[in-house]
């Protein structure tokens, strides 16, 4: 983000209606609806009325204001999307064209009380028994043994032949006859299908295992390590005095945004469980706040932690509070609300503020955030001056404000879906998610990194109902990353099959960091930064089930290196749906700091990677001699090849050519923020390959079938040369498959133009710094 802006007349929480002409399209890749068993939230039915028809009914349990039904597998036509039709509270329509033996896949939208939800997929066989055979399942359930593991496979539905592959690929009708238990003696997925004739197949199952326990050979390490000088660790017996003194001295060091925006110093404020009164914590640049109980009402602050447009030099905004967090607390506010008033890179985590929520300046001054997920306010939070917020699996008591794009996913209290007036885009659930691992304290006084489970239609926080489920590791099978560390230290410590935990630092690396073992977590607390020395990438993951990459910052070094952080091999296809890699928390930078460069910031070809929360960022401004068009030099700063990806939380600025490159099918994205380059020096060296003005914020490849995208922003500041021109911010293949809801443009001060929003359709960014809406394509 850059420094000036005309802030848009601040909204004072009036709703108006719920927009009933959303696309009935919003779930129709499964995402954004609480799947609900039928007795509780609803009932439905297909029946045969004839030959070639069958009548499809769906009655809500609570009054709907709508129903859209989804469907495929009428012959000769592609999915279709249809709003069903009220009949004294059941909602029915009609499907024609139908032959016997026709299988269709269908599953429902549906309003209630506000946001949206959808159900799970039915089968329906025309002139059969209309049901769907049950998932394959697994015993034992995929997971982490020291040995070889005969693995059983069964279906509920009885008579149902499963077939299966070992390899990661889709099982099919032609794949392996399940007759007997499997053995799996190495590393891999199991995945599974159920069929049985006149009924639907199964939806495909799948279980990973890994054999031989990669954290077996990690030498013992401490269960009370030292976390080094940085990380400060406060208990409730000490006085309230010395913490704030060692807090306050932090943050005179770290609070100038002049000063300590692209300083060294890293910092994080650890707290132990129990109550800590009068504590105010304000949080500066490359700090980390975070409580070490299990849960976060395990520890209790009376007093505040917060984040405000700090200096006199911020003139009130808050367009510049990069890097800092705040994770794992409970807070009673000391005024009634805490503040949280933040820019990219901010990550609010597994919050309980017991009352209100601002994530605006006190001065009502622009910010620009914002992410946060897994948290709880019983308040009412406030967004007010913020251009863009995401929040994640929360709840809140209510929700006040909204600028340009407001997306919500999961969250109770979140507002209805009424983009673009207000831009509030609402998902009920979030499709799959798994919070970030966490340190913590356990009972007898020794660390602990949890690793919470993974969640399919997710709503509300994960420790909401008597605590976060998963997982945890002892801290004897971490390496603690401390200065002095080389990459050829770090290194043999993943080789030996250690995970990391990395201390707040700069590290300088000449050799890229390999995760190549299936589980290992990757754990940063106070913004540890990896610099690649030399063009070496930074770090390279393997193409292996569930690693977890939490809490880094990667700078690219003054040297170019092709990716600062790649997720698998190119072409890789092994299923990790049950076990996905997820990068959270993760952030990129080229230049500000140092006159950095990398072609690319962030490349995933592993599938079903989750990306939760990352901001790559080409630098606007910073150091001297550290940017500029030829200086800071980043041609993308996210690349995804690998199938079935999902971004929730996506930021990415100021990248010189596409901002975005999805390559993979049926990726999906819930928000999306975007600054395209202030620098472009003119328009005839900025044209994409097909000939239009300046790249895509976000191009999905030619070949994608199928894709979808929702509460998606990309804004134009064309600071060095107000003549230039985007084309469109969104570039995607014209396919019923893939679809966008809710974008917005917007030229920032009227510093050249966005002609079309996706596409050729959208109308170009006005005069004033007012966006352009549009609410779905095609």
């Amino acid at each position: 983000m850059d420094r000036i802006f005309v802030q848009p007349k601040r909204r004072k929480g009036v709703r108006g209606a719920l927009a009933l002409g959303l696309s009935a399209l919003l779930i129709a890749a499964g995402l954004g609806g609480a799947t609900a068993a039928a007795a509780v939230d609803y009932s439905q039915n297909a029946t045969s009325l004839n030959a070639t028809q069958a009548q499809f009914s769906f009655t809500p349990a609570t009054p709907a204001r709508y129903v859209d039904i989804h469907y495929t597998g009428v012959p000769g036509v592609g999915q279709q999307n249809v709003r069903m039709t009220d009949n004294g509270g059941t909602w029915r329509h009609t499907v024609g064209s139908l032959a016997a033996g026709t299988v269709l896949d269908y599953w429902f939208t549906y309003e209630k009380n506000g946001p949206q939800y959808d159900t799970p997929h039915f089968g329906y066989t025309h002139g059969g028994s209309g049901t769907t055979v049950a998932s394959p399942t697994f015993d034992p359930p995929g997971g982490s043994y020291p040995s070889a593991r005969s693995v059983t496979l069964s279906s509920a539905t009885a008579g149902a032949t499963i077939r299966y592959t070992v390899d990661g690929s889709t099982p099919t009708a032609s794949s392996t006859v399940y007759t007997g238990p499997i053995t799996v003696s190495a590393s891999s997925t199991v995945s599974a299908i159920a069929l049985k004739s006149g009924s639907a197949n199964s939806p495909v199952a799948s279980a990973s295992y890994t054999i031989g326990s990669t954290q077996a050979t990690c030498p013992a390490q401490a269960e009370v390590p030292d976390f080094g000088p940085n990380v400060r660790i406060f208990d409730p017996g000490m006085s309230a005095s010395s913490i704030q003194a060692k807090l306050d001295a932090d943050f005179n060091a770290q609070k100038d945004t002049l000063t300590a925006q692209f300083t060294e110093r890293r910092y994080a404020h650890l707290f132990k469980p129990g109550v800590y009164n009068g504590i105010h914590d304000n949080v500066g640049y490359y700090t980390s706040v975070a409580g070490l109980g299990q849960n976060p009402g395990d520890v209790v602050i009376n007093g505040d932690v917060t984040v405000d447009a700090f200096n006199e030099s911020d003139k009130g905004v808050a367009l510049q509070n990069f890097w800092r967090s705040a994770e794992n607390l409970a807070v009673v506010p000391s005024s009634g609300a805490t503040r949280w008033a933040v820019a990219q890179a901010a990550p609010f985590r597994r919050m309980d503020i017991r009352g209100g929520l601002d994530l605006f300046p006190a001065s009502y001054g622009f910010a620009s955030g914002g992410y946060t997920a897994d948290s709880k306010v019983s308040g009412k939070t406030a967004s007010i001056s913020q251009q863009q917020w995401y929040t994640r699996d929360s709840s809140y008591g209510s929700w006040e404000g909204g600028v340009w794009n407001m997306v919500f996913s999961g969250t109770s209290g979140a507002p209805a879906n009424t983009f673009p007036n207000p831009p509030e885009t609402t998902l009920g659930t979030t499709p799959v998610s798994r919070d970030v691992p966490y340190l913590y304290v356990d009972g007898g006084g020794k660390y602990r990194v949890f690793l919470p489970s993974l969640r399919t239609n997710a709503s509300g926080p994960s420790w909401a109902n008597g605590g976060t489920q998963g997982s945890s590791l002892p801290m004897s099978q971490f390496y603690v990353v401390k200065a002095g560390d080389t990459a050829s230290s770090i290194n043999n410590a993943l080789s030996q099959g250690c995970n990391l935990f990395f201390t707040p630092g700069v590290y300088h690396l000449n050799q890229t960091l390999n995760v190549t073992k299936a589980n290992t977590v990757v754990l940063g607390v106070g913004y540890p930064t990896l610099v690649p020395d030399n063009g070496v990438d930074a770090m390279k993951v393997a193409d292996v089930d569930g690693v977890r990459l939490k809490g880094l910052l990667f700078d690219a070094g003054t040297t170019n290196s092709q990716s600062l952080l790649t997720v698998g091999q190119a072409g890789s296809a092994a299923n990790h749906s049950a076990n996905p890699t997820t990068v959270q928390d993760v952030f990129f930078r080229i230049g500000g700091q140092i006159a950095g460069k990398a072609t690319n910031s962030l490349i995933v070809n592993s599938r079903d990677t989750i990306i939760d929360h990352i901001w790559a960022w080409r630098a606007d401004h910073g150091n001297a001699g550290t940017y500029g068009w030829t200086v800071n030099t980043g041609d993308t700063g996210v690349v995804v090849n690998g199938d079935n990806v999902l971004a929730t939380g996506l930021f990415v600025e100021h990248y010189q050519k596409y901002q975005v490159i999805w390559n993979g099918q049926n990726g999906r994205t819930i928000f999306f923020q975007n600054e395209i380059p202030y620098d472009v020096p003119d328009q005839a060296g900025w044209k994409s390959p097909n000939g239009l003005n300046g790249y895509a914020a976000y191009k999905v490849g030619d070949n994608v079938n199928t894709h979808e995208a929702w509460g998606l922003g990309s804004y134009c500041f064309f600071n060095d040369n107000p003549a230039v021109n985007l084309y469109h911010a969104f570039e995607v293949p014209n396919r019923s498959g893939v679809r966008f809801h809710n974008m917005v443009t917007v030229s920032l001060n009227y510093k050249g133009t966005i002609t079309h929003v996706i596409n050729d359709a959208g109308a170009v960014t006005p005069p004033d710094t007012r966006p352009s809406n549009l609410v779905s394509y095609p």
